[in-house]
């Protein structure tokens, strides 16, 4: 397999650990392992105090599946994949395809959702978001694209990098379509629980649809990347073992502490993403003032959900050398949209983490000057 180079992760590794300010990130604020340790119910920390650092099972340590599936209506232990975030990408493609299949994929979006099939050599159509009605991903368009080879269809609610939202009605739809010509849906489900209005949550796709794979972790709502535990979770039996199987190759298993680490923030998920809930909520009404300030430069999409929105800029210029020249003069890292291979007049704001304002702070001075 020869794969193309992944331009955003790429971009992330010249810059981020040498910029002063990261305005970009897609993760919540970082939960210290102090932090987190203190949460530890009776149980779990006695599997903290206790681990060994073996091999865990491939699927993923019991107790963690468990956590996992309780997180799901129709999802049980059995179900569910233990793999790192990205990781479960490249297995359920490598799983699911093969050269010739056509694929449908939500576009912008994070590349390995469409170059790992590409590598395979898949066709991949991609189904843009419209701008002009905020973001918007329409069931017709993609009932009137599958075909009969369509052999998955690949979206990710809540959306990176747009931060939007189908509503129910919208989602059942895109699950309908998949249903009728037979296709797996991948639903990559990383921002769920990151809702503006939790009201507006999806269900999960694996509880929808028996061919739907839904990708979750600890990375994003969480706020525990650096974990790298994430998570399958699927009714598809016959593909689940192909997905163990395919995972041989990998990692093979988790990190044991790691494993031990996402027990003990599931067990305490309400408090969690409470804390960042109110994080997002002060971060977004700091980047709506922002952006209604500076209307003439910028137009704000406001993001449904997530922790990532991406603006488009008015000015003339590129949004590389916009990016470039902030990150030099401020010392504040955007992410472009060449990194989602989408033009060259929007970029990527991260709202999840506790110094954004500061960020912003340097971002505005920065247009301040110029």
């Amino acid at each position: 397999m020869r794969i193309g180079t992944f331009r955003l992760e790429r971009y992330f590794a010249a810059r981020e650990f040498g910029a002063i300010h990261t305005l970009s990130s897609s993760d919540c604020e970082p939960l210290s392992q102090a932090e987190l340790l203190a949460m530890a119910d009776d149980g779990s920390r006695e599997l903290w105090e206790g681990l060994g650092l073996g091999y865990t099972e491939t699927p993923g340590a019991p107790f963690l599946r468990s956590e996992i599936a309780g997180l799901y209506d129709r999802i049980d232990p059995g179900d569910v994949l233990v793999t790192a975030p990205v990781e479960g990408i490249f297995i359920a493609m490598n799983s699911v395809l093969d050269r010739g299949d056509h694929v449908i994929c939500t576009f912008p979006g994070y590349q390995a959702l469409y170059e790992v099939a590409l590598a395979i050599g898949c066709e991949v159509e991609r189904w843009t978001a419209d701008e002009e009605h905020g973001w918007r991903f329409d069931p017709a368009w993609l009932a009137e694209h599958v075909r009969p080879e369509t052999r998955l269809i690949a979206v990710n609610f809540p959306h990176n990098p747009t931060g939007y939202l189908p509503g129910l009605e919208d989602f059942e739809r895109m699950i309908d379509t998949a249903r009728g010509c037979g296709a797996h849906l991948f639903s990559d489900e990383m921002y769920r629980y990151l809702e503006i209005q939790p009201q507006m949550r999806l269900p999960p796709a694996c509880d929808l649809y028996d061919r739907a794979v839904s990708l979750g972790g600890m990375s994003k709502s969480f706020g525990m990347a650096g974990v790298r535990i994430g998570w399958l979770a699927t009714r598809d039996h016959a593909l689940l073992e192909r997905m163990m199987s395919f995972k041989d190759y990998t990692t093979i298993c988790s990190s044991a502490p790691s494993e031990v680490l996402a027990t003990i923030a599931l067990r305490r998920s309400d408090s969690i993403i409470a804390r960042n809930h109110a994080l997002i909520r002060d971060n977004l009404g700091l980047l709506d003032r922002f952006f209604d300030r500076h209307r003439g430069l910028f137009v704000w999409n406001r993001p449904c959900a997530g922790t990532v929105a991406f603006p488009r800029m008015l000015a003339t210029g590129d949004a590389d050398e916009f990016c470039d020249d902030v990150l030099a003069g401020a010392g504040v890292m955007l992410l472009p949209a060449s990194a989602f291979e989408y033009g060259d007049r929007h970029f990527r704001v991260g709202f999840g983490r506790r110094n954004m304002p500061e960020a912003l702070d340097a971002f505005e001075g920065y247009i301040k000057g110029g």
